[in-house]
Order: C-alpha cells, then sequence, then structure tokens
C-alpha cells in the first residue's frame, strides 16, 4: 500500500476530520479508563498510540484506533486480578501476539468467527457496561460481578444520589437530543449536528452545570504529567495457564474487533482510497498495542464510532487519524486543568448510551433468517454470567452444534401412488426426493421411507443431496437391488444417475469441470442438450408440454436456488446495465455476460434497433425503455449488443424483398436504413469479414449513434453520467466482442479474467 505524498492540500482537507474524530475520542477514552478501572491517564496515552501509532503502521487509511468498550470486561477483571501494571504486561503480550498473527498472515482466519458470535459478545459487553455504570450514575459504586450488580439495581434505583443522577440525566438528554438534530438541512443545528459529536456538548453542559451549581460530585482525576509516576510494567503473578489466556483474549478479541471494524469501514471507503490491508492492520494493532502498555496505556483496538466519524467528516488519507492522537496529545499536556472537572456520573451516563448501542436488536431480526440466533443469545447470556471469554468459547460451542445440525439436516418426501401408465399395467409410480446431507445420521431416516413403498412399483427417485457417504450409499444400493428383486423398478434422476453409477464401480475421483460451464443459476447447467427433433415429431408431446416440463425442472432444482435474490428483488428491481440486443432465440443476455437475475434490464426486438429521434416511422418503445432505465432505475450503462447471422441485416441486404407481405416488419425495419447506407457507403477492400458479417457488426455502431439523437441523452454521455458500449456476439464460436468506438474495430474480450467476489457478472 502505498501512501500519498505529504502536501498542503492533503494538510488542509485532513484537519477538519481529525478534529472532528478528536472531539470524540476525548470522551470515550476517558469514560473506557472509568468503567475499566483503570488510571484515567490511560485511556488518554491509548488515544494518542492508537491514533499515531496505528495510523502510521496499520493497513486501513480511514480506520481510528484507540482504546475501546469492547476490551473494558477484560481489562477490568485483569485490573482486578493482577493489577494495573501486570495488565500493562499483558497488553504488551497481547500486542506482540497480534504482530506475529500479522506477520503470518492470518488476519482472514479471525473473520472466520461466526457473527452471530462477534455480535452477541459486543451485546453481553453491552449489558455488563450497562449494569456497571448505571450505579455509578446513580451514585453509587458497581460491583466487579455483573448479577451482583443486577441484584443491587433495584436497591440502588430506590435511594439515588440527586446530583449524579441528576448529571447523568443532562447527559443523556443532550445525547438523545443530538441525535435528532437534522442533518441534511441547511442551518446552524444542521452544521452543529454534521460537525460536532453528540458525546461532546453533552459532557461539556454536565461539567459546566456541576461547576456552577457548586455540587460535591467525583471528578476526574489525571496526574500532574501524562505519564505520572510511569513505572516499567511487571509480569502478571499467577498461574501460567491463566495468565496465557489472558494474553490471548486481549490479543484475540482485539484483533476481531479492529479486523471487523476495518472491513466494516472498507465498504464505505470513498473512490481513490485503497483497499484495507488486513494483514498489515493486523501488524499496526499489535505495534500499537505494545506501545500503549509500555507507557501504560489501555488495550487499543479499530473503534467503529471514531472511524465512521472520521469518513463522514471527508478524511482520505491516514493523516487524519495521526492528527488526532496528536490533538489528542495537546489536550493531555495543555488543558488537564479543564479535564479534571469532568464529573464521574456524566462519563458513565455516555458509556450507559454507548452499552445500550452495543446491544443492537438490528443484528437479531438480521440472524434469524440464517438461524444463528441461539448462538447469540448464548454468548450474550455467557457473557454477562460467566464472563468474556466463557461466554465467547459458549457461543462458538452453540454454533458448532448448529453447523452440525445442518450438516445432519434431511428430508424426504414421498408423493402418493399416481393411476399406473397405460404401458405399465399393474405398477404404479411413487416419487421418492431425499434432499440435504445424507450420511450414516440419516439411514434409518432414509431407509424406513423407502421401506413403505409397496413391491413391484416404479419409484422415481430423486437424490437431491449436497453430499453421501458409503453407509447412506449403501443402504439406498442395497434397498433399490432388493426392490428391483421383487419386480419394481428404480429411476433416478439423470443429474445424479451417472454419479450413482460411479458410486456402484467404486470410482469415486471427482470430474474435471469445464471451464465455460453455465451459471449456477442456469437450469440446464450440468445436462446435455437433448436431440429434440424426435420428440417433437412424436404427436403425443407438443411444445407447451416441453415448456411445462421445464418450468417443473425450474421448480425442483432451480427455484429454491435462485428464492433468496428474487426474495430481495420482489418490490424493487436494482439492475446495473440497460442491455438492448436481437429477439433470435440464440441470444441469451444473462449467459455471454455470466449475470443472474436483477443484474440486467433488457430491451429485446427484431435486429436490435434504436429508432432515431423523430424518425418518419414512429415507434417509442426503444426510447421509453431508455428513459426509465435512466430516469427512474437510475442505470449508467446501455449496451446495444449485435450477432452473426442476424436475419433482420439479412432482409436489409436483400432489400426487404423476402419480407414485403409481412407490413409490421417491413416497417420495423425501415429503422435499419441508416445502417444499410453507412454498410454501402464503408470501405470493404481488403476487408475479409462477409458481408452480412460487415452489416451486422455496423448496425451496432449506427445504433449507439441512434441512441445519441436523443438530446436528453446526450446531454448526459456527454456529462459522463451515461456509457455507450458495443458488443457483438459471434454464435459459431460463442465469442463476445466489444467495439473500439475510437477505431470503429471489434476487438475480442479477454479470456481467463474470473470476477471477484462481491462483483455482479454483468459487463464485468
Amino acid at each position: 500500500m502505498t501512501a500519498k505524498p505529504l502536501n498542503v492540500s492533503t494538510l488542509r482537507r485532513e484537519l477538519l476530520p481529525s478534529f472532528v474524530v478528536f472531539l470524540v475520542a476525548i470522551p470515550l477514552s476517558l469514560g473506557v479508563a472509568v468503567a475499566s478501572g483503570a488510571p484515567i491517564a490511560a485511556g488518554l496515552i491509548a488515544a494518542i498510540v492508537g491514533g499515531v501509532v496505528a495510523g502510521l503502521v496499520g493497513g486501513s487509511p480511514l480506520q481510528v484506533s484507540g482504546p475501546t468498550a469492547g476490551l473494558t470486561v477484560i481489562v477490568a477483571d485483569l485490573v482486578q486480578t493482577y493489577g494495573w501494571r501486570a495488565t500493562c504486561a499483558i497488553t504488551v503480550l497481547g500486542g506482540l501476539l497480534q504482530i506475529v498473527l500479522g506477520a503470518c498472515r492470518v488476519a482472514r482466519t479471525a473473520l472466520a468467527v461466526s457473527p452471530a458470535v462477534v455480535h452477541g459478545m459486543l451485546a453481553g459487553v453491552g449489558v455488563v457496561l450497562v449494569l456497571a455504570q448505571v450505579h455509578i450514575v446513580l451514585g453509587g459504586s458497581p460491583e466487579q460481578s455483573a448479577l451482583k450488580n443486577l441484584g443491587d439495581l433495584p436497591h440502588q434505583l430506590l435511594h439515588p444520589q440527586s446530583h449524579p443522577a441528576l448529571l447523568g440525566l443532562l447527559t443523556l438528554g443532550v445525547l438523545l437530543l443530538w441525535s435528532r438534530l437534522p442533518r441534511d438541512e441547511g442551518g446552524l443545528l444542521a452544521a452543529l449536528g454534521r460537525w460536532l459529536p453528540g458525546p461532546l456538548p453533552a459532557i461539556a453542559l454536565a461539567t459546566l452545570a456541576a461547576w456552577a451549581l457548586g455540587w460535591n460530585v467525583s471528578r476526574v482525576d489525571l496526574p500532574d504529567t501524562l505519564l505520572g509516576d510511569w513505572q516499567p510494567p511487571t509480569l502478571p503473578d499467577g498461574p501460567l495457564p491463566a495468565v496465557v489466556g489472558a494474553v490471548v483474549s486481549v490479543g484475540v478479541v482485539a484483533s476481531v474487533e479492529s479486523l471487523l471494524c476495518s472491513v466494516a469501514i472498507d465498504r464505505r471507503r470513498p473512490a481513490g482510497v485503497p483497499r484495507a490491508d488486513l494483514d498489515r492492520d493486523l501488524f499496526g494493532q499489535g505495534s500499537a498495542n505494545a506501545v500503549s502498555g509500555l507507557l501504560g496505556g489501555l488495550p487499543v483496538a479499530g473503534v467503529i464510532v471514531r472511524s465512521t466519524a472520521n469518513v463522514e467528516a471527508g478524511a482520505r488519507t491516514r493523516l487524519s487519524a495521526i492528527m488526532h492522537g496528536g490533538w489528542v496529545l495537546v489536550l493531555a499536556l495543555m488543558f488537564g486543568p479543564v479535564i479534571e472537572q469532568v464529573p464521574l456520573a456524566a462519563l458513565a451516563a455516555l458509556l450507559l448510551a454507548l452499552g445500550l448501542k452495543m446491544i443492537d436488536t438490528a443484528r437479531i431480526r438480521d440472524l434469524q433468517p440464517h438461524r444463528e440466533a441461539p448462538a447469540y443469545f448464548a454468548t450474550l447470556l455467557g457473557v454477562v454470567v460467566l464472563g468474556l471469554g466463557e461466554g465467547v468459547l459458549l457461543g462458538i460451542g452453540v454454533m458448532a452444534v448448529l453447523a452440525l445440525r445442518r450438516l445432519t439436516r434431511l428430508s424426504v418426501h414421498i408423493e402418493e401412488a399416481i393411476p399406473a401408465p397405460q404401458d405399465r399395467p399393474g405398477l404404479a409410480d411413487w416419487h421418492v426426493v431425499v434432499a440435504g446431507t445424507l450420511t450414516f445420521l440419516g439411514v434409518p431416516k432414509v431407509t424406513r421411507a423407502l421401506q413403505a413403498i409397496p413391491a413391484g412399483t416404479v419409484v422415481d427417485l430423486d437424490l437431491d443431496v449436497d453430499f453421501m457417504d458409503h453407509a447412506a450409499f449403501d443402504a439406498i444400493h442395497q434397498w433399490r437391488l432388493a426392490h428391483e428383486r421383487q419386480g419394481g423398478r428404480v429411476d433416478i434422476d439423470e443429474v445424479h444417475e451417472a454419479w450413482y453409477e460411479r458410486a456402484v464401480t467404486g470410482e469415486m475421483s471427482p470430474e474435471r469441470k469445464s471451464s465455460t460451464s453455465a451459471p449456477w443459476w442456469a437450469p440446464w447447467a450440468n445436462r446435455q442438450r437433448p436431440d429434440r427433433g424426435p420428440v417433437l415429431d412424436a404427436p403425443e408431446v407438443s411444445p407447451s408440454a416441453l415448456l411445462l416440463a421445464g418450468v417443473r425442472e425450474y421448480h425442483g432444482s432451480t427455484a429454491r436456488l435462485v428464492r433468496p435474490i428474487m426474495a430481495e428483488l420482489a418490490f424493487e428491481q436494482k439492475p446495473e446495465h440497460l442491455f438492448i440486443t436481437c429477439v433470435d432465440s440464440r441470444v441469451v443476455p444473462n449467459i455471454i455476460t455470466a449475470s443472474g437475475p436483477g443484474d440486467l434490464f433488457i430491451n429485446r426486438n427484431v435486429g436490435n434497433m434504436v429508432p432515431r429521434h423523430g424518425s418518419r416511422v414512429p415507434d417509442d418503445s426503444v426510447a421509453a425503455t431508455v428513459e426509465y432505465a435512466t430516469s427512474v432505475l437510475g442505470i449508467r450503462t446501455i449496451t446495444v449488443c449485435g450477432h452473426s447471422n442476424c436475419g433482420a441485416m439479412a432482409a436489409l441486404l436483400a432489400g426487404g424483398t423476402e419480407v414485403e407481405h409481412l407490413t409490421a416488419l417491413s416497417r420495423w425495419l425501415k429503422h435499419g436504413n441508416h445502417s444499410l447506407a453507412r454498410f454501402i457507403s464503408a470501405e470493404a477492400e481488403g476487408d475479409e469479414r462477409s458481408p452480412l458479417t460487415r452489416l451486422c457488426q455496423i448496425n451496432v455502431m449506427q445504433q449507439l449513434d441512434n441512441l445519441l439523437t436523443y438530446p436528453w441523452l446526450r446531454e448526459r454521455v456527454e456529462a459522463g453520467k451515461v456509457e455507450l458500449v458495443g458488443l457483438y456476439l459471434d454464435l459459431e464460436t460463442a465469442k463476445v466482442h466489444v467495439l473500439d468506438r475510437e477505431t470503429e474495430i471489434f476487438v475480442p474480450v479477454p479470456e481467463g479474467a474470473p470476477r471477484k467476489a462481491g462483483e455482479t457478472g454483468a459487463l464485468t
């Protein structure tokens, strides 16, 4: 990752975001230090080191690091168990562990932890934080256990101290009011809402109120200097396994939280900002933790609140995060007496609000469709009742059980017998569908269902399974042999018949996949094209029956695959491209662009033509499609795709004599006269292409020019808001060529460039 050169323009642009993040960081850093039971200065040291060290070394240019509420439970427990100086040593060792993990390039592995467990952990930390800080807001002192805090809460609610409680309510009220300020309107309030983070005015008003009213409440206590009476960290005095577990907890939790934050911010990065390097980011976070622990600071991690504020304020480089650390250093050195006026009740109220945000109920709704909510709640309760490490392990255990359950999920569906066909008198057909993962655990269920089928019947067996072990295969195979010995017949669907026969012979090595396999959603992806000639000649099979058979196949094998994306698109389509192509049945836009449902907005007509603006033969169908695509759907790419051996172009070459008796088609083909005139005037000497191929390709160029005859579309194209693309499909080679507008030459689209994860197939 190459850093952008530092110049005055960059410095000026990053100045405002750095100050906004600084305003967010100050109250949160102080609050996290109080909640962790650490010295107040430890929060400021961690904010400085997180900004400067992680900003310089880290791999995410827009992420801002510092003390985080997600680690308060771990740090508070470490301080109570080993003392502060030993906790600093654990922070240093946790940072070194992160450096080793970053050097081993295992950052992506840390993201393998289920989001249900991660969000359950954060929600559990939020609950613990709320239960502890509500006591401070009410003027009391929290206990070491969340359950004890919960048990003491009724007494604390009945006997609050008025001054801390009023300051806490004032802080919460300002936070709530600030979150409701308009952001997108003009005026002073909107500007304040955009650029001044809510925690700062909340803490400032509470501090001013306590000072003006002369209330005697607990306040922040800073040392005379930032490092105070600094002493080097000392190794923890305790059992080695417990110390190692503490180091791993700090390193892993800080790593996972930082990486999740980095991924989230990476999705929101503006154009021109490089993608995050997660391994380098893990190395940077470890370096910051090692320095922070050595100087007596809290553990450091990427903080989503500060990072989001950084992006929204307009940051484009890592300079903003580094400068925010410098602002914190200046404040700590020059404005210590001001910080010491901040009431602890106000900081506790701020953490109370932060803890409530960590209990994000929207995550539960996201997890419900995937049936992972049990892991979320198990992790949450485990963190609250048992502790952070135990709660995470409990959540991982529940996820393992859920995964095992999915691996053993199996359904067996048997349709009732239908009347015997005329060519098989005395027999009745049964349809059996086995779906899911078929292992030895599902053998009893499958064999029980199969044995209920009467002897001597014809069974249509669909093995819609993603895996079958030897025990399951042997059970089905033995039943098949026994059923056929008793006069019955077992038909396995053609997709799985070859696989089944290979299993019988013991040859189960994976087949080599074709590099030109069809998209995953294509119903015929793994099927040979049948010879339909004799079938169509048979009087008892109509084309409509074949069509309905295809629909049944779609329902049986494809509908369940496209159902998630179709459900998402059911009420709103979000195509990326407008695709204008011919009605020719051999041209399938979704195949040649490797796209799926919802990717393309398609207009098909004879000859892939676009009537010119104000043409004498009026036709608004294509123009209406273009208007709807660009003005309503916001599509920014319009593609005209022609193909070889086009019948419409052949009719144009023949002068239209072959279609004179087709009045509507004859009128439509008049829109191709400009293409024909361009073809006649074009230089053909030395051109090895056939006349029909030349006209098919010239027609694509002409239709792109026809689009530009619409003034409103020309303005958008010239302004760079809409891009025009020309494609040509050679049916014989199945190759797609793209038009070079400058040279007016179609060049083949390069092969061997697979899409990256998350990209749509259309025109990428």
